[in-house]
């Protein structure tokens, strides 16, 4: 019985592995090896320095990320990325708010997280001074079923940092999960505690990917947030920024966890 269960197990994670194996060497899991154990915002343009990255929250799930060398990137992106063309968008397709069928042509990137033809998708994009990379996870199918490889986890790797977006997680992450994402600097979080998953095991995903920066965002109002940093504050220092707009830097990056609410929804 136990041999059943061990093959059924493999046979279960195996299109994962093959779609996250082929990934190029990246700095971010080479780094990782060796570490010691619906409010819309406007996008506001800054000039930033080579070793920054500016991100700004324009609501929901949706983030764009800018680059010193001017690469514009909406993540989740459902046809409102804050009044700006982005050069590529990422989408997951849980719900309609996380994806579009009809994205402006003028996009020259468009990344879903799902492959519409069943199986796993691989991303690994050099845009610029930017590399942008993907782990597929599972979802909950229609019927409550999993539907295998249907979210991504997006690696946004540029002026040094790893920045991650968890998409539309629905479980925890394996050991396999982990080492496939690398270090991460910065990560956006889902922090409704249902239609994703429960926030104690999104404390969990936390634990297990060790960022520095945390931001929440698909939170659906201020309780169900305040119930995320309640139990946040035994482990972040909890911050509240005035502006949606974010610039980070390694040499910012807090000594300990911290975690920063952007003004959003």
């Amino acid at each position: 019985m136990r041999r059943v269960v061990l093959v059924l197990l493999l046979l279960l994670t195996a299109p994962v592995a093959r779609a996250q194996d082929t990934v190029q060497a990246s700095d971010c899991l080479a780094m990782a090896m060796n570490a010691p154990p619906l409010m819309r915002a406007a996008y506001t343009p800054v000039a930033l320095a080579t070793n920054e990255v500016q991100l700004t929250y324009v609501g929901h799930s949706t983030f764009v990320i800018e680059s010193a060398g001017g690469i514009k990137i909406a993540t989740d992106y459902a046809g409102w990325s804050g009044g700006i063309m982005p050069d590529a968008v990422t989408m997951n397709r849980a719900h309609r708010t996380h994806y579009t069928d009809t994205p402006d042509p003028a996009i020259k990137h468009v990344l879903r997280g799902w492959n519409p033809r069943g199986g796993p998708v691989q991303h690994d994009l050099a845009l610029g001074d930017v590399r942008i990379r993907n782990v597929t996870t599972d979802i909950r199918g229609s019927d409550l079923g999993r539907v295998p490889d249907g979210n991504s986890i997006f690696i946004f790797e540029v002026a040094g940092l790893c920045i991650g977006h968890l998409g539309h997680l629905h479980h925890e992450l394996s050991p396999a999960h982990v080492g496939w994402i690398g270090r991460l600097d910065v990560v956006m979080v889902p922090v409704d505690g249902g239609y994703t998953m429960a926030q104690v095991n999104m404390f969990q995903v936390l634990k297990d990917l060790k960022a520095r920066l945390v931001i929440p965002m698909h939170y659906f109002g201020p309780d169900t947030l305040a119930r995320f940093l309640d139990r946040a504050r035994a482990d972040y220092e909890v911050t509240f920024a005035e502006s949606p707009v974010l610039v980070v830097s390694p040499e910012t990056l807090p000594p300990k966890p911290r975690l920063v609410v952007l003004p959003g929804s």
